[in-house]
């Protein structure tokens, strides 16, 4: 696989290619689509070799029922999650207070999402530092400038929805 197309798929994008996100735009849903059909056809994929990933994947989405995008991407997904053509396990250890020994020791990230770092520390401990898609999370614009500084990438499959949510955060609190 090259470099350059691993990826690191967070949740939502499943949930969004699923419909499973309420005000998120056509072209978002497309956009997740896409970046999963992509991924699927030509591989990339990188995943944590303790499933902590999959399983969330699992929590969220029914990869039985294969009706929804995300749903069948999840079972092709756990079809050929040993299959080196289109999926890289890596070995994320635990660390006490950062959640896992890859996650950058950095002040402004203390208040990242817990349940998120799992992503970053798979970005980290690849080697490549695939970059990790996003789809809806708001918060992930804030945290995306301080992870670049750790050589850590963040592809908006849905920028405008993105700024949209962020946008509704701010003017609401």
């Amino acid at each position: 696989m090259k470099s350059t197309s691993l990826r690191v798929i967070d949740t939502n994008v499943l949930l969004v290619a699923n419909g499973q996100h309420e005000n998120t735009s056509d072209e978002c849903m497309i956009a997740c689509i896409e970046a999963l059909e992509k991924l699927r056809e030509s591989g990339g994929i990188v995943l944590d070799d303790g499933y902590q990933i999959i399983n969330e994947y699992q929590r969220n989405t029914s990869p039985n029922s294969g009706q929804r995008f995300g749903d069948a991407f999840l079972k092709w997904l756990l079809q050929n999650v040993q299959n080196r053509k289109y999926v890289e396990l890596v070995t994320i250890l635990p660390h006490p207070e950062r959640g896992y020994e890859s996650f950058p020791d950095d002040g402004d990230l203390i208040d990242f999402d817990t349940q998120d770092r799992k992503f970053i520390a798979v970005s980290v401990v690849h080697g490549h530092r695939p970059k990790i898609c996003q789809g809806t999370d708001s918060k992930w614009l804030i945290w995306s400038e301080k992870l670049a500084r750790h050589g850590i990438n963040v592809e908006f499959l849905c920028s405008a929805d993105v700024q949209r949510f962020f946008n509704r955060k701010i003017n609401n609190q």
